[in-house]
């Protein structure tokens, strides 16, 4: 029986990436971004509060969605099927997407006066800090592509070794040991660990869903205390957002703390919150699940687009810099998604007719 939860959850993280990539430009810690504006705290406590436990939830998805796949193919077919679904879009993605995202990073942000084709030869040769807010060699938002690819490849190794040993997944598991099992994460943290994002940390959490998530027994444990989980895990993002943005004193290791604590409770606030309200399936959930995928992939130019042509108007009021953007890349990736079912849909008839 198919968990509709998942992808359910999984279309809503990707829906939050625009208004979390669009708050990106108001951070206050000087991140480099594509468009940066001045600094602004409001818009920065958007990204600080699905900051711990935003991707972490679509690796450990990711994971839960991988036991039941293995159910119905080899770990052979599972590969090739990653490789196809990631690899070939992270490169094609990098290649033709990326050069319009960092040549309007370059005009907005160094005052680049070149076309957009004489970028090409910038992004292909310019390497620097790899976010591409310079206008250099970046891959973007593609790296959840590369790094969901190696995990995957990393867990199948794992899983692999423990199917031949005959060890079985965790059923009957202590609730008090599932809220133990966050305790690894500050650790795994800086662990193979590029531009903030830990290989180790990932990897850890797809193993969790694969292993611990995909029970059905730990899933109904996780939703008999989901209320309490939320509890904790509100208050420690709450307590996050407060000493990294707006406190005057900074206390780094209750806010690190309060981080992993927010990461951990979260992940387990999403797995019990859905399989209590969101285990269904509609027409605009399946659709929604359908796309979520080409969604990730088109957001962000539109994204960086609005925000570019946007501030001419609006450069002055915050709020509708802000929101103007937000609304026209739901509306313009939509559209792209759409247009990109269609034309897939298209090609699929024309082979079968002529098969």
């Amino acid at each position: 029986m198919r968990k509709h939860y998942i992808d359910n959850l999984r279309s809503i993280l990707i829906l939050i990436l625009i208004p979390y990539h669009a708050a990106m430009a108001w951070n206050v810690w000087e991140e480099p971004n594509y468009i940066f504006f001045d600094g602004n705290r409001i818009i920065s406590s958007i990204v600080v509060f699905f900051s711990p436990f935003f991707m972490a939830a679509l690796f450990m998805l990711a994971g839960i969605s991988t036991c039941f796949a293995l159910k119905k193919k080899t770990f052979w077919q599972y590969l090739s099927e990653r490789f196809r679904k990631l690899i070939i879009p992270f490169l094609l993605g990098t290649l033709i997407l990326m050069p319009p995202i960092t040549y309007i990073a370059d005009k907005f942000n160094t005052g680049y006066s070149g076309n957009s084709l004489r970028h090409y030869t910038v992004f292909f040769t310019k390497f620097t800090d790899l976010t591409g807010a310079d206008g250099g060699f970046s891959v973007g938002h593609f790296w959840f592509l590369l790094y969901l690819f190696i995990i995957s490849l990393a867990g199948i190794g794992i899983i692999a070794v423990q199917k031949r040993i005959k060890s079985e997944q965790a059923k009957n598991i202590p609730m008090w040991l599932i809220c133990m099992a966050g305790l690894p994460l500050p650790l795994l943290s800086n662990l193979l660990s590029v531009g903030g994002k830990s290989l180790a940390e990932y990897l850890y959490l797809f193993l969790l869903g694969y292993y611990f998530f995909s029970e059905e027994s730990i899933i109904r444990k996780t939703e008999r205390y989901k209320w309490i989980f939320l509890c904790i895990g509100l208050s420690a993002t709450v307590l996050n957002v407060y000493l990294f943005l707006w406190s005057n004193t900074k206390y780094p290791i209750i806010n690190s703390a309060a981080k992993y604590t927010a990461e951990w409770f979260m992940l387990l606030t999403l797995i019990g919150i859905g399989k209590g309200f969101l285990n269904f399936k509609t027409e605009l959930t399946s659709y929604l699940s359908k796309i979520s995928f080409r969604f990730y992939i088109y957001h962000y130019i539109w994204l960086v687009m609005f925000q570019y042509l946007i501030f001419r108007l609006f450069n002055e009021n915050t709020l509708l810099l802000y929101a103007v953007p937000v609304f026209l890349s739901y509306i313009a990736t939509f559209i792209c998604c759409e247009a990109s079912r269609k034309i897939s849909s298209c090609k699929s008839g024309k082979r079968s007719v002529g098969n």
